[in-house]
């Protein structure tokens, strides 16, 4: 059987969508159309309902699904064990959110292109339940969570650094001049400026600001960091945000770092698919995200062994 088939299948499968996933593969429609046809000829099933909403994996083909995927995570095992003589080459994706993708990640890529010229990263702005369902349906490769947390059964996630928080305000702020740091209470009655819900760090501020009895605080979630950053320094309000997405913003005295309650760090988890094989390619990748982290943050553990 033609492996390029599985391929077509599995990738109409995650798109639920012919013209995607001719885009997806950089085929005609056609093309996808007959591999289809060809590989339900072979099989002897239908794999999918083509309804007027749009096309639909049907009982047989979610049986076939997980069988092809590894079917083709064989054949991608035997590529990268013929291919371990050679330098790492070829295309991975890895998602994270927008935090990781604007501070931490351009330095990887860089590093990789002058160690690793034939290893092209691809970077995906996702946040935790997109990540995990990118890793789930083939779509990213590796993903960056900034999670407590990462208990996924089909996922496999380690530690390998945490990112420092900062509460911050603009220096005119009255917050931003206190000898004395600020209870919850008082934090709890200021304007909150967080990145959008489903961000741990943001979401876990909101729940503590709520909880305090009598709490009048605002909040606001932006899907732009850079969005929450301009409406704090701009007096607005308070923010919590990775130390690393303000370090230059607070030398050039445009914010200010708020006294306040202790907040943990935030872990950063490398997440891979429990089933999936990576390839050289990823592997190298993962070499180089570990030594970055390593280098700019608390480091604890590797993965991909």
């Amino acid at each position: 059987m033609d492996t390029r088939l599985l391929h077509t299948f599995t990738t109409l499968a995650r798109t639920e969508s012919f013209t995607a996933a001719a885009a997806e593969l950089h085929l005609a429609q056609s093309t996808v159309t007959v591999q289809i046809r060809t590989l339900e000829k072979e099989l002897g099933t239908r794999l999918f309902d083509r309804l007027a909403r749009g096309t639909v994996i049907t009982e047989a083909g979610r049986r076939l699904l997980d069988q092809a995927e590894g079917v083709l995570d064989a054949e991608l095992r035997l590529r990268t064990a013929a291919a371990t003589a050679g330098p790492p080459c070829g295309r991975v994706v890895v998602g994270a959110g927008e935090t990781l993708c604007a501070a931490r990640l351009p330095g990887v890529i860089a590093d990789l292109r002058r160690i690793h010229p034939d290893v092209e990263v691809d970077l995906e702005a996702a946040g935790t339940s997109a990540a995990v369902e990118g890793l789930r349906t083939g779509r990213l490769d590796i993903a960056l969570l900034l999670e407590e947390r990462a208990n996924f059964p089909d996922i496999v996630a380690e530690r390998i650094a945490h990112e420092e928080l900062v509460l911050v305000c603009a220096p005119e702020h009255p917050l931003a001049r206190r000898d004395k740091p600020a209870s919850w209470g008082e934090l709890a009655r200021e304007a909150f400026f967080l990145h959008e819900q489903g961000c741990s760090y943001s979401d876990r501020l909101a729940r503590d600001l709520l909880s305090v009895p009598g709490a009048r605080t605002r909040l606001t979630r932006f899907g732009s960091i850079e969005a929450t950053r301009s409406c704090v320094a701009a007096g607005l309000g308070l923010t919590l945000l990775p130390r690393a997405t303000v370090e230059s913003l607070l030398r050039e005295g445009r914010l200010a770092i708020v006294a306040g309650p202790r907040i943990p760090d935030v872990p950063v988890q490398l997440a891979r698919h429990r089933r999936r094989w990576g390839s050289q390619a990823a592997h190298a990748v993962v070499d180089e995200l570990v030594r970055h982290f390593s280098l700019t943050t608390t480091s604890n553990g590797t993965v991909f062994q």
